[in-house]
């Protein structure tokens, strides 16, 4: 094991945080009008009496890109955790699929699936998630390996219970500083990482944002012209159309 190097984060932050920034922007910028409302919800923007194009476009807009983010910032958040893994324990990016991260600590196999924060799937999903653990506790034996195997269902940020539940599920939920630590040897991780995350994030989000109200601007010009009667009303018959119709299948004669 090797003691952490907080100058070795920063460095890597520095040099890989536009990876975020630029997939982020990329991301606003291919949006079109026609896929954001394909894939939203209009009889909740009618239950919530929503009647304006601008209203519209901003939910559409701030809920799809939220999504967006979190799932690119989450796998930019993986491979920083992996990097100060290996750093420390000399751990990898596992073979198997949904195991992110492979590394021995004190005599015991860990073998990790990375998630964003602690609420991230539903029952399926957690359950896939087992299925990968039970692969590659299969693969580990027939691999002729004697470290005791740990499982870990590793979340960025939030809380978790106490390390009972490894007994009723067969593997632990570490969330937050416990992932952190566990991964790095390093109980204030989690807090130490936080600065290096805002380099030059002033000056991208602010690219960003002059990208996102291009785009908002046009999405509201579009909307307007498709979707908005002549006295300003939406169009919502129309809408829905656009939404959810399906042309019927012609009968062969």
């Amino acid at each position: 094991m090797n003691k952490l190097n907080l100058a070795d984060v920063t460095s890597y932050v520095e040099q890989n945080i536009k990876d975020f920034h630029d997939k982020r922007l990329a991301k606003v910028n291919s949006l079109r009008l026609s896929d954001v409302l394909k894939a939203k919800n209009p009889y909740l923007f009618k239950a919530k009496n929503v009647n304006t194009a601008n209203e519209i476009i901003e939910g559409i807009l701030s809920a799809f890109l939220s999504s967006s983010e979190e799932g690119i910032f989450g796998n930019w958040l993986e491979r920083l955790a992996v990097f100060i893994n290996n750093s420390v324990y000399g751990g990898q990016k596992a073979v198997v699929d949904g195991i992110d991260l492979d590394f021995i600590k004190d005599s015991k196999r860990y073998l990790v699936a990375i998630k964003s924060g602690p609420n991230w799937g539903n029952d399926s999903q957690y359950k896939k998630m087992v299925d990968h653990f039970n692969t590659a506790k299969k693969r580990a034996a027939t691999s002729g390996g004697k470290e005791e195997i740990i499982f870990v269902n590793g979340c960025c940020y939030g809380r978790s219970n106490a390390k009972s539940e490894f007994k009723k599920l067969g593997y632990y939920k570490m969330c937050g500083q416990r992932f952190w630590e566990l991964i790095s040897n390093e109980p204030n991780l989690y807090t130490d990482i936080i600065e290096p995350l805002g380099y030059k994030a002033a000056e991208r989000n602010l690219e960003f944002k002059e990208s996102y109200e291009k785009v908002q601007n046009r999405m509201e010009r579009e909307f307007l012209i498709d979707f908005v009667n002549e006295d300003g009303s939406i169009n919502w018959e129309k809408l829905l159309k656009f939404n959810s119709y399906v042309e019927p299948v012609k009968q062969k004669s």
